[in-house]
């Protein structure tokens, strides 16, 4: 069995990744470092950290995989600056904590459009941590590409909220990679990456995750 750490066990996939992660026999125990604590699971271990000072030599680093979902906006984030900590920093961070005590797997949830070379600041942003997770040498690493995510949120998003109702209207004349990609494709995806460990690196676009 496996020891996955799993980083944004609060968000909209790292949810729901959790929750199978906690149900599937093929993992032994998930790690889960969260701002707040969660409620309590024989599986789970659960550090209450702050990410912007993390624990270089907790013991709780050594797992077999990680399974990244974490992720903001930049209007929730209110700058690029806090923007680029929660996507680039924390997965980097973690990343390299993890690898150093010897993970060999890495699944992140990226997005659509991820290009270090982008004029756009988002996609540049996940283009980039993208670049530097690949450069950290994880035996196993892939990056999920999806759209627009479907599911309920913790948090109220009014623009995302209209954009899944018109893509959803829109839904069977779309070409496949723009269509709205349910939370739990992707969360299946991540979680079945992080266990498969497959070698090499692999991306993983919208399309695949709904096919």
């Amino acid at each position: 069995m496996t020891r996955i750490l799993l980083a944004g066990a609060t968000g909209l996939v790292g949810e729901a990744a959790l929750q199978r992660a906690l149900a599937s026999a093929r993992v032994e125990q998930v790690v889960a470092p969260t701002r707040r604590p969660l409620p309590p699971h024989p599986k789970l271990v659960n550090p209450v950290v702050d990410f912007d000072a993390l624990p270089a030599d907790a013991d709780w680093w050594r797992v077999d995989a990680v399974a990244c979902a974490l992720g903001t906006t930049i209007r929730d984030a209110g700058s690029q600056e806090a923007f680029r900590r929660v996507d680039h920093d924390y997965p980097l961070a973690i990343a390299r904590h993890a690898h150093a005590h010897g993970a060999m797997a890495f699944a992140l949830v990226s997005a659509m459009g991820a290009d270090a070379r982008s004029r756009i600041f988002y996609s540049r942003t996940k283009g980039e941590v993208e670049e530097a997770l690949a450069g950290i040498g994880f035996t196993s690493l892939t990056l999920l590409r999806p759209g627009l995510l479907g599911g309920e949120r913790r948090q109220h998003r009014g623009g995302e909220r209209l954009a899944l109702r018109v893509m959803g209207a829109l839904d069977g004349v779309l070409p496949a990679r723009y269509r709205v990609v349910p939370a739990s494709r992707v969360a299946d995806a991540l979680l079945g990456a992080a266990l498969e460990a497959s070698p090499g690196t692999r991306v993983i676009r919208s399309e695949e995750l709904l096919a």
